[in-house]
């Protein structure tokens, strides 16, 4: 097999790209580096391209050693014959290398090794070859052998038919229609274990689908009420069509055929079917789960991305019953000014005390906003809000904070160094005015699957889940660039290039000597040497730096190119701070290409950085809804039009905070007046849009709405 043909054909790609993009990552590149700055050479191929680049070719490396191995155990065995190494080399799959394989496997004691072992494997060849006529009585009397453990002609039939039940599930081919078949014509079937006892998974007390309609969020669905052992779930395949084609491959006549059927039979029920069911769901879970996967980075690609609110005073309110509620003031620059605590009626204490405490801290610090967190008793801290934003000296606005994952950030290690005096609640209030301020450069400080903006996240491979959101998280910190000047270690630990260790020793270089000046001064990091400067050098920006373009995404590499053409256009590099708009057309951008000896798409990023230097590309992201009242789930009527923001979406719809601190559904058939194969293709988490209210249930705490206006 050639990988790079593969990966070819696959990813429609041409040979000098996979050529290219193989060497970039053998090099030690980043997928980050490697799409923002080696676009010449990979034919401007985007992160989201590069990252399923990577991911395939990884797999086709791990199969290529895979057959490695499998060639040299069947090799060491002297049965390596050309027919079987050309099969094993053609194949995709790990499945199909496993199933040639099989029959050279060392397999544990099974019910044939012990025929074989008891001598009879020539019996069971010659029953197989179905030419020997001579009565089966008088044929197994021959195999006879007590001290073997053979006392029967019963016991040697048995014995010779478990080792053709064992050939025939090992062949290959046999193993492979087998599983086209069940995946082509199968059901997935559920049933409840106590059909009397309601829970969610009642829709599945009594299901049954085809295997090629059963949609990813019903599998995970299905999976999770097997796990909770709600469900028992099986898998119908077509047996006859199945049988009809073992028949067909393995029986060539009438000699031995009511024997051979019987084989046939026992070698499906108890060797193949129960090992094809197993392969066929943990193969739709997989595809459930990278369909999972992918919602969820979808969705994560656009929390992270959400506009920040700059140069704004933020308060944040972590609400609570018993402890009270926790306040700290962030100013624009995310330092903290104050931090308090207050207990309206609702805690146990006084309305009147809490109100004045609240607003004493607003004025105080002149806050602009308040970040209210949508967790326990944030209805009641809501409206104890509403009703005292009348009473301030200036204009306060409020905003629903989606505050998953605080707590975990709370307690943890990075929160603990930043603020060792403050308890967690308190440093929980700080994370929800930052991440308000700016939800990249908080959010990253929190494991990705705490963020809460996936589907069954809880049932799926860790590992796979942490390595893809990672990748997410990644692409779009390294999309907006980084002050290096004010970033956390968990935010500069994102940056293409550089792990933990040198992320804190960044952070302890500019606390030793000050904010860096100059992009060259990273090479004094520790650790940080000419590579790890190369992949993160151009994500970094140094605003009000020596060198203007120090606060833009052209890297160091191509500042000889940058200033030759503003030299060429007739601009000095001084004036690259407040921006430069240079307008050539697309003849004379060819010309520089050649005469500054750098690609076309190099030259129009140097272009777009010099006209918008230290351009937060989150600023075309819609902004957060501001309120300044209060709604119920009680206020709702069907037919209401309202304003809310998009904060997860699933498989079958999304979930959109229209303000009553219980997120309605919009449906996917409720999404557009065109036919939609994914909500995806419609709306993204922190969009703002306009729904209906379809239905309402107070006491589920369900509402319908429609985007179909």
């Amino acid at each position: 097999m050639n990988i790079d043909q593969v990966l070819e054909k696959e990813l429609n790609l041409e040979a000098w790209q996979v050529e290219n993009v193989l060497a970039l990552i053998d090099e030690g590149n980043t997928i980050p580096f490697i799409a923002r700055y080696r676009k010449e050479k990979t034919g401007s191929m985007s992160d989201e391209v590069l990252r399923d680049f990577n991911e395939r070719l990884t797999y086709l490396r791990n199969l290529e050693a895979r057959k490695n191995a499998v060639l040299n155990s069947i090799e060491e065995q002297g049965k390596l014959t050309e027919e079987l190494a050309a099969q094993i080399d053609q194949a995709m799959t790990l499945v199909e290398v496993e199933d040639l394989y099989r029959p050279y496997k060392q397999k544990r004691r099974t019910r044939a090794t012990i025929a074989k072992e008891k001598g009879l494997e020539p019996l069971a060849d010659l029953l197989w070859e179905q030419k020997d006529k001579t009565d089966l009585t008088a044929l197994a009397e021959a195999y006879i052998d007590e001290e073997k453990g053979v006392a029967t002609v019963e016991e040697a039939l048995s014995g010779a038919k478990d080792i053709l039940a064992e050939r025939v599930s090992d062949d290959a081919e046999c193993r492979t229609v087998i599983r086209r078949l069940s995946t082509n014509l199968g059901r997935l079937t559920s049933k409840a274990k106590d059909p009397e006892e309601d829970s969610v998974y009642a829709q599945y007390y009594d299901y049954g689908e085809p295997l090629t309609k059963a949609a990813g969020h019903r599998i995970l669905a299905i999976n999770r009420g097997e796990k909770e052992k709600m469900l028992t779930v099986g898998l119908e395949a077509p047996t006859d069509r199945i049988q009809d084609y073992m028949g067909r491959r393995f029986i060539h006549g009438n000699v031995r055929k009511e024997l051979l059927e019987e084989v046939n039979e026992d070698a499906y029920k108890r060797l193949i079917a129960p090992s094809i069911e197993n392969e066929l769901r943990a193969d739709l879970s997989e595809k459930a789960e990278d369909g999972a996967i992918k919602v969820f980075g979808q969705n994560l690609v656009q929390l992270l991305m959400q506009a920040p609110i700059l140069g704004k005073t933020v308060l944040g309110f972590d609400p609570g019953y018993a402890h009270g509620c926790k306040l700290a003031v962030v100013d624009a620059n995310s330092r903290v000014l104050d931090h308090g605590i207050i207990k309206p009626r609702y805690c146990h204490g006084s309305d009147e005390k809490a109100r004045a405490d609240l607003i004493r801290m607003v004025d105080k610090n002149r806050v602009d906003i308040i970040a209210l967190g949508n967790g326990t008793a944030s209805r009641e801290s809501e409206a104890f809000i509403v009703d005292t934003l009348k009473r301030f000296n200036h204009p306060v606005s409020y905003v629903i904070v989606n505050e998953a994952g605080a707590s975990v950030y709370s307690a943890s290690k990075e929160a603990t160094e930043e603020f060792p005096d403050f308890d967690v609640e308190t440093r929980g209030a700080v994370s929800l005015a930052r991440r308000l301020q700016d939800p990249l450069a908080e959010l990253v400080k929190i494991d990705p699957k705490s963020i809460g903006v996936g589907q069954y996240q809880h049932d799926m491979n860790q590992t796979k889940l942490s390595q893809a959101l990672d990748g997410v998280v990644e692409d779009c910190v390294n999309k907006v660039g980084v002050d290096v000047n004010t970033a956390s270690v968990p935010l500069l630990s994102y940056v293409s290039g550089i792990n933990k260790t040198i992320a804190k020793n960044m952070v302890q270089f500019r606390d030793e000597n000050g904010p860096f000046q100059d992009r060259r001064q990273f090479l004094k990091v520790s650790k940080l040497g000419p590579k790890a400067f190369e992949q993160c050098a151009g994500f970094l920006r140094i605003r009000n730096g020596k060198n203007p373009l120090d606060n833009t995404a052209v890297h160091p590499e191509s500042y000889k190119a940058a200033e030759e053409l503003l030299k060429a256009s007739g601009h000095t590099l001084s004036e690259v701070r407040g921006g430069l708009s240079l307008k050539l057309s697309e003849t004379e951008k060819k010309s520089l290409s050649e005469q500054l000896d750098i690609g076309l798409p190099t030259l129009n990023d140097i272009i777009q950085e010099l006209g918008k230097p230290g351009r937060d590309p989150r600023e075309d992201m819609p902004a957060p809804i501001l309120r300044t009242d209060v709604l119920d789930i009680k206020d709702l009527k069907e037919g209401m039009i309202l304003k809310g923001t998009v904060r997860n979406i699933v498989d079958f719809g999304a979930f959109v905070d229209i303000g009553v601190h219980q997120d309605g559904l919009v449906h996917i058939s409720q999404m557009s007046n065109k036919f939609i194969k994914h909500p995806l293709e419609v709306v993204s988490v922190g969009d703002i849009v306009e729904v209906k209210v379809l239905s309402v249930d107070v006491n589920k705490k369900r509402i319908g709405l429609t985007m179909k206006l």
